[in-house]
């Protein structure tokens, strides 16, 4: 695991949060930053993913 797999999902984990946070007291702003925190975590830890499959498959070699 490095770190931009566990930023990344960090930043997923705190969008669900804020979106969540933002149905509770009616705000749409909220829930949109929420949402787009996700997708930002989502892809970073997308990024991870690739760099850790890059470094598995460089060691088997």
């Amino acid at each position: 695991m490095n770190k931009d797999q566990v930023k990344g999902t960090a930043k997923d984990v705190a969008g669900k949060v804020q979106e969540e946070a933002g149905k509770l007291v009616g705000s749409k702003e909220q829930e949109a930053k929420g949402l787009s925190k996700q997708i930002a975590g989502k892809t970073q830890k997308s990024v991870g993913d690739v760099k850790e499959a890059i470094k598995d498959s460089t060691k088997k070699r």
